[in-house]
C-alpha cells in the first residue's frame, strides 16, 4: 500500500536534530541572561553597522558670581565614541572518527559541543565585562558595601541628569569579595546557565558574581538596565543561502547559525557556528566604576605658577595629567597652603579647567585638587602664585 500524500518523509528533513539542539540552547541561554538583566528584545543590525558609546563632556563655570554681575555659561555636549562594527564571526569545531570510536558519541562529539557553546557564549559577555570596564563614573570607597551604594547612586544620578527613568540597575562584582563581605551569612546565590547572580540585594535588581579572569578583587561596576543593549546580526539572511551556506537558526530571533556535517576526506564530523552578537552599554558615562581601597591616601600633584597673559592672572601647570579624563580640579587661593584630606569634599571651591589663567596676587599660595566626579579629593599640590604685575 503506497503512503499518504504529504506524509513527512526522512529524506524532507534536512536538518538535523543536534542542529535544532544546539541553537535552541544558545538562544534559551540568552532568553534567560536577558530576563535576568531586564533587557528588552535584542535589536537586529546589518553587517558592517557601527556601534557607538555616547558620553557627555564639558566644564561646570564657577557659581561664585558678584551682584549685577553676568552669570557664564557652563557648555556640555554630548560626543560619541566608536566601540565596534558588527560583523559575522566564524567558529568550527570537528571530531574525529577515532575519538568517536574511542569515547562514544555522546563524550566525544555531545559533550563537545555543549564546551563549544559555553565558550561561544563566554566569548560574547567577556567582551562585554571588558567594555564595561571603560566606564567613566569613577571613584575610590574604603568598603565593599559603600562601593555597592555608590556605584548605585552615581548610576542613578547620571541618568537623572539626563532626564531618563531608570527602572533597576545591574551590578558586576568579584564572588569573592561578595563572599568576604557576607562571611557566614546566608544569602540565596542562583546559578543558571554558567551566570551566578544575586536578585535584589543592597537596592540592585541584579548582580552578577563574576570570577577574577572577568573582574578583578577590589572593583564594582554598575549601569542602569535601559543602558543595556543586545545588538545582533542575522545568520540566516538570504545572501548567505544564495551562496551555499545555509545554517540552522531558531527562526525567531536568530542570534545564531549552526551546521554540522561529516567530511569524508578526513572522516571528520565538523560542526560550523556564526554570528554576530554584541552586547553593549549605550552611554559610557553611565556606568560606574568604583574601586575599594582600605586606605587610601592623598596623592600628590607638583604645581607651579608663573606670570599670566593678563595683569593679576598666573599661569598654572600640574604635573602628572589626571588619572581620569572625568576627573575636576578645584583650587583654593589663601594666604597659606590649605591642607587637604583625602576624600573631603570640594564641591564648594573655584571650578579650575586645567588651561585657564587664574586671577590672583603675587606672594599667595595656591592649593589645586584633583577630584572625582563626586568633588572627592584625590591628589593635591601647591604652590607659591606668581601673578602679571
Amino acid at each position: 500500500m503506497a503512503a499518504k500524500v504529504n506524509l513527512i518523509m526522512s529524506n524532507d528533513i534536512q536538518v538535523t536534530a543536534r542542529e535544532i539542539d544546539f541553537v535552541t540552547r544558545f538562544e534559551r541561554n540568552w532568553q534567560h541572561l536577558r530576563d535576568i538583566l531586564g533587557i528588552m528584545r535584542p535589536i537586529k543590525k546589518q553587517p558592517g553597522a557601527v556601534l557607538k558609546s555616547k558620553y557627555a563632556e564639558g566644564t561646570l563655570q564657577s557659581g561664585n558670581v558678584g551682584e549685577g554681575e553676568e552669570i557664564p555659561y557652563s557648555k556640555f555636549t554630548v560626543k560619541e565614541k566608536t566601540y565596534a562594527e558588527m560583523t559575522i564571526e566564524k567558529y568550527a569545531k570537528a571530531v574525529s572518527i577515532e575519538a568517536i570510536k574511542d569515547h562514544g558519541y555522546e563524550n566525544a562529539v555531545q559533550m563537545t559541543d555543549d564546551e563549544f557553546l559555553f565558550q561561544l557564549q563566554t566569548d560574547v559577555t567577556g567582551r562585554f565585562y571588558d567594555y564595561l570596564k571603560t566606564g567613566t563614573l569613577t571613584s575610590t570607597e574604603t568598603t565593599f558595601q559603600m562601593a555597592l551604594a555608590m556605584a548605585k547612586g552615581r548610576v542613578e544620578n547620571k541618568f537623572k541628569q539626563m532626564h531618563r527613568n531608570v527602572t533597576g540597575v545591574v551590578g558586576f562584582v568579584n564572588i569573592l569579595d561578595v563572599y568576604e563581605y557576607l562571611g557566614a551569612a546566608e544569602i540565596t546565590i542562583q546559578s543558571q546557565f554558567g551566570f551566578q547572580y544575586m536578585k535584589d540585594f543592597m537596592g540592585f535588581n541584579t548582580i552578577f558574581l563574576l570570577s577574577d579572569s572577568e573582574i578583578l578583587r577590589g572593583q564594582v561596576i554598575a549601569t542602569p538596565v535601559e543602558n543595556i543593549v543586545l545588538y545582533y546580526v542575522d545568520p540566516n539572511e538570504s545572501d548567505f543561502a544564495r551562496a551555499g551556506l545555509v545554517y540552522t537558526v531558531s527562526g525567531e530571533t536568530n542570534l545564531i547559525g549552526f551546521h554540522t556535517q561529516g567530511n569524508y576526506h578526513t572522516a571528520v564530523s565538523e560542526a560550523f557556528a556564526v554570528m554576530g552578537l554584541t552586547l553593549f552599554a549605550e552611554y559610557i558615562d553611565a556606568i560606574a566604576v568604583i574601586t575599594i581601597d582600605e586606605t587610601p591616601t592623598l596623592g600628590t600633584l607638583a604645581v607651579t605658577s608663573v606670570a599670566g597673559t593678563a595683569t593679576g592672572n598666573t599661569k598654572i601647570t600640574v604635573n602628572p595629567a589626571k588619572e581620569n579624563a572625568n576627573n575636576v580640579y578645584k583650587y583654593k587661593v589663601a594666604a597659606e597652603a590649605v591642607t587637604v584630606g583625602y576624600g573631603q569634599n570640594l564641591r564648594n571651591w573655584s571650578t579650575w579647567d586645567g588651561k585657564a589663567d587664574i586671577t590672583a596676587a603675587t606672594g599667595q599660595k595656591i592649593t589645586v585638587v584633583e577630584c572625582d566626579g563626586t568633588y572627592k579629593a584625590l591628589n593635591a599640590g601647591s604652590a607659591n602664585v606668581t601673578a602679571k604685575s
